[in-house]
């Protein structure tokens, strides 16, 4: 069982919060001095908190996206290549709502590009899922999924391009196909064997762990095939 979360890896983000606050408290408010003790006692309470982004066995804490919906299962994915194109590789791991890893999985291509690992992560992610849950006495069409992914490119395809290309017989405005038609077709099929299937966008290479851990595992394999 993963352990619990003890923090998240955004301790400096706070910290810095806190004290711009600070500083505008005190250029707008004369009377700051009676407030000083009350930003001491935060700082303190935020430099306390321990960080655990990933422990060092890989156990990931649960997701902080799904907290608190028992019925929602997390996707993160993260792909990329070397050239771009070049060999390339995209990971993804699925967890329940309590941190319990479903389903993980990390595959490498020799020639690619940037844009099509990060399709494949979460459409693969997905395919997995689908296999899965009926073993686990659960059912796709009544599972809710957030799909997590640093690709603003898969995120704002898959809540805004793809309605847009479809109704117009999958092309684009221009009346050209879309780069990578088949991958965005795959991914549009997929999604429509779930419940709900929900595009969350997060910041790459800030300290999210699960963004971090398939970062991790996807250079770890380009790094094998290249060693």
């Amino acid at each position: 069982m993963p352990r619990p979360i003890k923090g998240v890896p955004m301790k400096k983000k706070h910290l810095r919060s806190l004290n711009s606050i600070q500083k505008w408290l005190q250029s707008n408010i004369l009377d700051f001095d009676h407030l000083q003790d009350a930003f001491w006692a935060l700082e303190k309470a935020i430099e306390s908190v321990e960080e655990s982004p990933l422990a060092s066995d890989g156990i990931l804490p649960p997701p902080l996206e799904i907290y608190g919906e028992s019925n929602t299962l997390a996707l993160y994915s993260d792909g990329g290549c070397r050239g771009n194109p070049g060999p390339g590789s995209f990971a993804y791991v699925i967890q329940e709502h309590n941190g319990d890893i479903l389903a993980e999985g990390v595959e490498f291509e020799a020639f690619t590009t940037n844009n099509k690992m990060e399709l494949s992560g979460p459409l693969h992610g997905l395919r997995e899922l689908e296999n899965i849950l009926p073993n686990k006495g659960r059912d796709p069409r009544l599972t809710k999924v957030k799909v997590m992914t640093d690709s603003k490119y898969v995120v704002d395809g898959m809540k805004s391009w793809v309605e847009g290309w479809k109704s117009r017989g999958w092309k684009k405005a221009d009346n050209k196909a879309p780069e990578n038609l088949e991958l965005w077709q795959s991914l549009d099929e997929m999604r429509t064997h779930f419940l709900q299937v929900e595009w969350v966008w997060i910041k790459g290479h800030a300290g999210h762990p699960q963004n971090e851990y398939c970062d991790k595992k996807a250079n770890e394999v380009m790094d094998a095939h290249h060693s």
